[in-house]
């Protein structure tokens, strides 16, 4: 059983989220560049077995996409044909990113250590995929 992978898709930065292998858990991963995240795929899925890559939706209350959705669909359709043979699946990403600061607040850490969008991101990423993980384990 491979791994899942998740990514939380921003303008400027990326936040990647990856279980351990056996599924058991969610570890937040890195933050990389946008430009770079298709390179960064590239090697890790040489080096790494994933079955499925989870990209975070941006939905709106009433189950809308939101206005992110016009950036991240592309890379959705580039990332597709840059892996056909991978399962990709979105996952509604409501609320991530205040649970990020909501976590980093819980977890004790200071205002700046708060203010580092590289970590927001990456613990966005955990929560989608931890959602995500739950949804498939709901379903069985």
């Amino acid at each position: 059983m491979g791994r899942i992978l998740c990514i939380d898709f921003g303008q400027k930065r990326v936040g990647i989220a990856v279980t351990d292998p056996l599924r058991i858990i969610s570890n937040g991963l890195t933050t990389v560049h946008s430009k770079d995240i298709h390179t960064f795929l590239d090697n890790y899925l040489k080096k790494e077995t994933v079955d499925i890559i989870v990209v975070g939706q941006p939905k709106q209350m009433n189950n809308e996409l939101s206005d992110a959705w016009r950036f991240i669909e592309p890379f959705v359709r580039k990332l597709k044909k840059q892996f056909p043979e991978m399962r990709i699946e979105l996952h509604d990403e409501r609320f991530t990113s205040k649970m990020a600061h909501q976590t980093m607040l819980d977890a004790g850490l200071n205002k700046k250590a708060r203010q580092n969008k590289e970590l927001v991101d990456t613990i966005s990423a955990t929560i989608i995929l931890q959602s995500y993980m739950e949804k498939l384990n709901f379903g069985k």
